[in-house]
């Protein structure tokens, strides 16, 4: 009796044990493919060097199992290799992606005092594992080049744009509409604004494909921007329900650095305030001519217009008809900078005389210069003209109308 009892018991527990043998059994077998991964979007803020006022980005990839912690970033150039300012120039800018230890990148980005955010992402194994090889196959030498545009295919749209085709192009029908009315030339000027004197120059170079308004697609060239769509992106669950992209966020270091400002200054009243005082100034000099000292300081100070004029609109000018920056070209501050101006510069050094007359050329080159710098003001109510110039026009409209004025009082030179 005693061993049926024992028979019984031991018949009793492996039929317990046994679903669960199979269920430990199957476990290991039963995980999907590329689980084992984890993937996290990197966003590192704003530095202080020029180039890195954009802000950055990287994918992370973990695999704690083969102890392999690597980040793919789009954003490596090399100012030593051959021909890069010359390519610079032309806009025909070589970028390439490459991987390096995660650790050593962020203690890196500690070091210069900015901040970092890593969003780990919610992706199938599937998924996981085309992202990795992907980005394996694309950091080949062969593979690694790519053609850089500052707004279209920087660091930035080439990380979004590999989680996007891993994902099926979720995140593009989910970022496609509207964001909300910024611009690449709003962007551009809010990030760079800490730099005044390179933040005027590139606004001043940008014309009117700058100014078109962005979708949270396009707005996904900086990678704050990125970083912050993609929290409301969102995926299929295995039953096909919506979750979020985004599993997690954290913030891994505290920047010392200041934050970018939210807005681009407004600089058309500044721009007209120094635009009118100029003008007035140059007009008051013109009144004072029998005096030496008045007669100089308006020569210089036209001369100095007339150059500057001239070398900003040859440079708008070869960017938009020589080069590949496709957000350069038809530039309509060439109508304030308008290298025309180089042709008043005999017309100004004559000025230097107590008689001065004019010759009917540098009148007429005079009025010219005007009428097109009055004109840029006045299309700005059709529909084509786009480019967000006003302050440009509010700067330098006054001193072309205060020069012509000054010319305008003079007397006739003789034939």
């Amino acid at each position: 009796m005693t061993k049926c009892v024992a028979c019984l018991t031991w018949l009793f527990l492996a039929l317990i044990a046994a679903p669960l043998h199979g269920q430990a059994l199957a476990q290991p077998t039963s995980l999907e493919p590329g689980s084992q991964l984890e993937i996290s979007l990197l966003t590192f803020g704003p530095g202080e060097v020029l180039w890195e006022r954009f802000g950055h980005n990287a994918i992370r990839i973990r695999d704690a199992s083969a102890r392999v912690d690597i980040d793919y970033n789009y954003g490596i150039f090399d100012f030593s290799e051959d021909d890069f300012t010359s390519n610079f120039a032309r806009g025909r800018m070589m970028y390439r992606i490459a991987a390096d230890d995660t650790q050593e990148d962020l203690a890196l980005y500690a070091e210069e005092g900015r901040w970092v955010v890593e969003q780990r992402l919610n992706l199938t194994g599937a998924q996981r594992l085309a992202l990795r090889d992907f980005l394996e196959w694309n950091r080949r030498p062969e593979n690694a080049l790519y053609r850089y545009e500052y707004f279209t295919a920087n660091c930035s749209t080439r990380v979004r744009d590999a989680l996007d085709k891993v994902l099926g192009g979720r995140i593009h029908d989910q970022l496609a509409s509207p964001s909300k009315g910024f611009t690449f030339r709003m962007h551009a000027d809010r990030l760079m604004r800490p730099d005044l004197l390179p933040m005027l120059g590139m606004d001043l170079g940008l014309g009117p494909f700058a100014d078109k308004r962005l979708s949270s697609w396009d707005e996904s060239f900086v990678p704050m921007e990125l970083m912050q769509h993609l929290r409301g992106v969102s995926v299929p669950d295995s039953n096909g329900q919506p979750v979020p992209l985004v599993l997690s966020e954290k913030r891994i270091n505290t920047p010392r650095l200041p934050e970018p400002p939210d807005f681009p200054s407004d600089l058309r009243w500044p721009f007209g305030i120094i635009g009118v005082l100029l003008g007035g100034l140059l007009l008051f000099l013109s009144s004072r001519r029998e005096k030496p000292a008045a007669r100089y300081a308006f020569v210089s100070l036209a001369l100095l217009i007339s150059l500057l004029c001239t070398l900003a609109g040859v440079v708008l000018a070869a960017l938009w008809g020589f080069t590949e920056h496709v957000s350069a070209w038809r530039n309509e501050n060439l109508l304030q900078f308008n290298p025309l101006c180089l042709l008043l510069i005999p017309t100004w050094w004559r000025a230097r005389r107590a008689q001065w007359r004019i010759t009917r050329f540098g009148r007429g080159v005079a009025y010219a210069v005007l009428v097109l710098a009055a004109l840029a003001l006045c299309v700005k109510i059709l529909p084509w003209f786009v480019q967000s110039n006003t302050a440009w026009i509010f700067l330098m409209l006054p001193l072309h109308a205060a020069l012509a004025k000054a010319i305008a009082n003079r007397p006739k030179a003789s034939p």
